[in-house]
């Protein structure tokens, strides 16, 4: 009889154990996000917009030989754009 309770608990056991570790599973896989996603897509934008600015400022100012913040005015670009109308 004790053969008996032997076998009938080990699998009862095993269940157990699978049971266990099913259950730390779906913890150990559950994730979460820091930011969500529309606010990772607002800092992205923002930084292709700086990396825009900055590019301009540099291709403006040290590259050819005006100002830096020239390149950010809105006079400068008319001015550009007159000449790409030729309208000057």
């Amino acid at each position: 009889m004790t053969n008996e309770t032997k076998t009938n608990s080990v699998p009862q056991e095993r269940k157990q154990k699978r049971s266990d570790k099913t259950k730390e599973t779906s913890i150990r896989w559950m994730s979460f996000r820091l930011f969500p996603i529309w606010l990772r897509l607002v800092f992205i934008l923002l930084l292709l917009f700086i990396a825009a600015c900055a590019g301009l400022m540099i291709g403006y100012g040290v590259i050819g030989d005006g100002e830096p913040l020239d390149a950010l005015k809105w006079k400068t670009w008319q001015h550009i754009l007159d000449i790409v109308n030729g309208k000057e």
